[in-house]
């Protein structure tokens, strides 16, 4: 399986490029894709079986069981486009997966870095990544859900008490509330239950969840009022997978290996886990927590400036842990001592994290997933009403980038409500708070508030957009893995020896269905060469090749941002177009070349090209610009001429955007630069060539020469633009139709070259 989580276009292009590198080898091969949308080209059971070798490549955790018994190689996808014959070669001498005992069936990550026999360094790095990007798509609507209906009950229900916001017992708002309550409860289990499932397979799952639980029950541990919060929960998330993984490496008899997965594995995790939480890991916890409110206490005459900078450090940090409770309990505790700016310190700072990662995803949308977009604006209901969990899922995907955003924030608004004096009369935070009258110097509450959540938004935009820079720019310079840790695992069955020819199953799509939560587009690629005895003696070979999806991160992330699926709805058969021309890859007859001189259809133009989006009005037989930027701007005013753009400026911002994610230079001297906007009111497509190429920072290091620009509006998102990318994807992969772009001599040639893509 192979998969690109900035997008889908390496995705095909890595399966055209197998389909043609088997087809010359003389191997039969089969190409299974996976969008978010669901699998397009199933491989069935019979194809899995007749397979010698699967090759995946995946960024999310995939179910292998279906490979079980094949041999395993694992790559990134850009292997899959620049090495695909060694890749048909290499899969023969693969490990075989599901050979260990206790391996189960499931298809964790962790197989995937044991399966490896192919390229790409930081595997370890890449699963670790998959994993939290798992635990975190999973727990993003237990955040949601639980946090907008705390949310909800608490407007509609609650009233300010010296306890805190408090709603009416055996009201209709309290079960509401209490439901939400649920949800928070389970969030965390779940982010470390499926961060240890993405490293150790199902039974990982168990110990994973049951960890969360005790992370989150610090009375487990000696913490009476706090607990580990979501950091405790990705530690035993990560402790729960490795420790599976460990204990599937010892050798058990036969008999017992069926209970393995099932009972033993489970069982054994699980209980090491919690102890070591509950003795090891918990005293240190409690310790912290204990001498942090004895340092807090010893802080109370210093400068109320300090101490609200430290307290909105502190309630920032974890959202729910040890270092966050220590500050809010402290807090409220001297409210019934008659000391209520400390509590409007904290007050201040609660909101910032959930409301500053929000209005992050409204500033620089395109660094997010549309998930991550989704969360941002629970995030922001959520922040309202002083609930600081909404910006976990943002700070579990994103921990480099996000925690320091939320201190900076957070110690500037419990600064600037320490100056001000601003008073909190009830243990809670947020602008809730102030609209019930619990508040006292309402005006300053709301300036510190609203300066925090801006100093936050702008910090985490800044530090992600550093962060995606430096991925593309290791992308580009290494020339490798173009998905920041795209993984790769084939599974093949006996090697064939090389024989004779054999027939190319050419890729057939099929229609897509729905799938779950993802944020990306993949490629599974599983490659059979020969089968068993047959094979040895020069029989036909076989390849089967599945797609996986991605995630992301930070789609990716986390990542890639665009996440979606595609259906391919036009497949090119025996080099005719409906319109009857000529559409061949020996360049006769889309160019005219050989055609007859009496035959009028020569010259005709194709009656649409790429849906009717690419017209002669978006087309420039050669680019003026010299630079990357320059180009995308070039092509931006070329759509406008359309009427189709209503803001060009905005157009460039958002495909720059696009490209800091990582570079839509294609390699094979292609660049696809692409952009989801509502600066243009229907999609539109352009195309330019450049005689020297420019540099787009491609996987081969190759100038681009041909230049595609896709712009949808976000309505048309959801597939127009992913079905563009992926029919170019596969149709640039063919070099004769390529030189045919590059020697046609006009914008009406250029087009009828276009209209063969289908």
């Amino acid at each position: 399986m192979t998969a690109c989580p900035t997008g889908i276009a390496h995705t095909y292009m890595a399966a055209e490029k197998l389909a043609q590198a088997a087809q010359s080898l003389g191997h039969e091969i089969k190409v299974e894709t996976q969008g978010s949308i669901g699998a397009e080209n199933v491989l069935s059971d019979n194809d899995v079986r007749d397979a010698d070798g699967v090759i995946i490549a995946a960024d999310k955790d995939v179910d292998r069981s279906r490979f079980v018994g094949k041999k395993v190689l694992a790559v990134g996808v850009a292997e899959g486009i620049r090495h695909p014959e060694q890749l048909i070669e290499r899969v023969q001498s693969a490990p075989v997966y599901g050979g260990e005992a206790g391996d189960g069936a499931g298809g964790g990550a962790a197989a995937a870095s044991r399966g490896t026999g192919g390229a790409g360094g930081g595997k370890e790095r890449s699963v670790a990544y998959k994993a939290l990007m798992n635990g975190v798509s999973y727990m993003i609507p237990f955040v949601v859900v639980g946090g907008l209906l705390i949310a909800i009950s608490l407007a509609l229900g609650g009233h300010a008490t010296p306890e805190g916001l408090k709603i009416a017992p055996g009201s209709f708002w309290e079960d509401v509330n209490n439901i939400g309550t649920i949800g928070f409860q389970l969030m965390v289990p779940i982010l470390s239950g499926y961060i240890a499932y993405a490293i150790g397979d199902r039974p990982a799952l168990v110990p994973g969840m049951i960890g969360g639980w005790i992370a989150t029950h610090g009375e487990l541990y000696g913490m009476k009022d706090a607990s580990a919060g979501f950091i405790g929960g990705i530690v035993t998330g990560f402790l729960a997978g490795y420790l599976v993984v460990w204990i599937k490496k010892v050798k058990v008899p036969r008999f017992a290996q069926p209970i393995m997965p099932i009972i033993v594995i489970p069982i054994v995790a699980t209980t090491a886990l919690g102890l070591f939480f509950i003795y090891v890991l918990g005293k240190p916890i409690s310790w912290v927590f204990t001498h942090l409110t004895g340092w807090l206490s010893g802080m109370t005459g210093t400068s109320a400036i300090v101490l609200g900078a430290i307290l909105g450090l502190m309630i920032a940090f974890d959202m729910g842990g040890p270092v966050n409770k220590t500050a809010f309990l402290f807090g409220s505790g001297l409210i019934a001592s008659g000391n209520q700016t400390v509590m409007g310190m904290c007050a201040a700072a609660i909101p910032v994290m959930p409301l500053g990662q929000g209005l992050a995803t409204l500033i620089r949308r395109h660094l997010y997933s549309e998930q991550e977009r989704e969360t941002g604006m629970a995030a922001l209901f959520m922040g309202l009403f002083g609930i600081s969990e909404g910006a976990i899922p943002f700070a579990a995907a994103r921990p480099a980038q996000v925690i320091p955003a939320n201190m900076l924030g957070g110690a500037v608004a419990g600064a600037l409500a320490g100056m001000a004096g601003v008073a909190d009369a009830v243990p809670h935070g947020g602008p809730i708070v102030a609209v019930l009258g619990a508040v006292d110097g309402v005006p300053m509450f709301f300036v510190a508030v609203v300066i925090g959540a801006v100093v936050t938004a702008l910090t985490t935009v800044a530090l992600v957009d550093i962060a995606e820079r430096r991925k593309s720019g290791a992308r580009g310079g290494a020339g490798g893995d173009t998905g920041g840790g795209a993984e790769v695992v084939a599974a093949a069955g006996a090697a064939g020896a090389a024989g004779g020819a054999s027939s190319v199953a050419e890729p057939v799509v099929a229609e897509p269905v729905a799938a779950g939560v993802g944020t990306g587009a993949g490629v599974g690629i599983g490659v059979g060469v020969g089968v068993g005895a047959e094979a040895a003696a020069g029989g036909a070979s076989r390849t089967a090749v599945a797609v996986a999806p991605v995630p992301g991160p930070a789609a990716e992330p986390g990542q890639g941002p665009d996440g979606d699926g595609v259906d391919i709805d036009g497949v090119e058969t025996d080099g005719v177009d409906t319109d009857g021309n000529d559409v061949s890859r020996d360049g006769q007859g889309a160019d005219g070349g050989n055609n007859s001189a009496g035959d009028s259809d020569d010259t005709a133009l194709p009656a649409e090209v790429l849906s009717g989006y690419l017209t002669e009005q978006t087309v420039k037989t050669q680019l003026d610009a010299d630079g990357k930027e320059a180009a995308i701007r070039e092509m931006a005013e070329l759509a406008a001429g359309t009427g189709k753009v209503a803001d060009v400026e905005e157009l460039v911002r958002v495909a720059l955007a696009r490209e800091a994610q990582g570079t839509t230079g294609l390699g094979e001297e292609i660049a696809i630069p692409h952009a989801k906007t509502d600066a243009v009111t229907a999609p539109v497509v352009g195309f330019a060539r450049s005689a020297d190429g420019i540099d787009w920072g491609s996987l081969d290091g190759t100038l681009a020469k041909l230049v595609f620009m896709i712009a949808v509006p976000e309505a048309a998102a959801g597939d127009e633009h992913l079905r563009i990318l992926a029919l170019l994807s596969r149709k640039l992969m063919d070099a004769d139709f390529r030189a045919r772009l590059q020697g046609a001599e006009d914008k009406a040639a250029i087009l009828r070259a276009l209209g063969e893509i289908r």
